[in-house]
């Protein structure tokens, strides 16, 4: 018998008289392939499972906060005089607002004799504010001098620096000396801190 097949157009019309669509079919089997997982990721994953397991032991929680940063304490220093010309006094007395009377009188001396009046300088009892830093300071007064009777260099967070002597970081100029009411009696120590002031009054 001959072959019936056949593709001629004209002759498949005669068999064929309804329209025919071509539908795509689009269920193919998929090539599968092996996916590698990189090692960061495998290990990622292998923490995430570990966490999960110590939670469910209820051991730690599932999601774990990072650390806040501490916020920098800002201080509103109270304050004597009004510092018109950036000069910060700083003395450490926990009972009395300035000195003993001995003191006040010494600190009223030495402020006279290198010739400031109350409007020059900036006042503070470093006892009200005894985690202040030096840094805290002189921002907050914008400090050109610092006479500092009582507080001393480490307390600040400044290097050590020998008593009663002037020296300068940056542009500031320095003095720690001792605690006023101590000094009042000092005649030694007063003796090198007077001619250490006169450096001021002359330049």
């Amino acid at each position: 018998m001959d072959n019936q097949l056949t593709s001629n157009a004209e002759a498949l019309r005669l068999f064929f008289t309804d329209d025919i669509y071509l539908v795509k079919d689009n269920a193919q089997n998929a090539f599968a392939e092996q996916v590698k997982v990189s090692p960061d990721i495998a290990q990622q994953e292998t923490f995430i499972e570990q966490i999960k397991e110590i939670n469910a032991a209820g051991d730690l929680p599932l999601i774990v906060e990072e650390p806040k940063s501490v916020l920098k304490k800002e201080y509103h220093f109270e304050f004597l005089g009004k510092n018109q010309k950036g000069i910060l006094i700083l003395v450490n007395d926990a009972v009395n607002k300035v000195s003993s009377e001995q003191g006040t009188e010494l600190l009223r001396k030495l402020v006279k004799a290198i010739e400031l009046t109350n409007n020059d300088f900036a006042l503070v009892n470093y006892a009200n504010y005894s985690d202040a830093t030096f840094e805290d300071l002189s921002g907050f007064f914008n400090c050109q001098l610092v006479l500092s009777f009582g507080v001393e260099t480490q307390q600040l967070g400044l290097a050590t620096q020998a008593l009663h002597q002037l020296f300068k970081l940056g542009e500031m100029r320095l003095i720690f000396t001792s605690n006023l009411h101590d000094l009042d009696s000092d005649q030694a120590s007063k003796k090198i801190l007077w001619t250490n002031l006169q450096q001021l009054k002359n330049g």
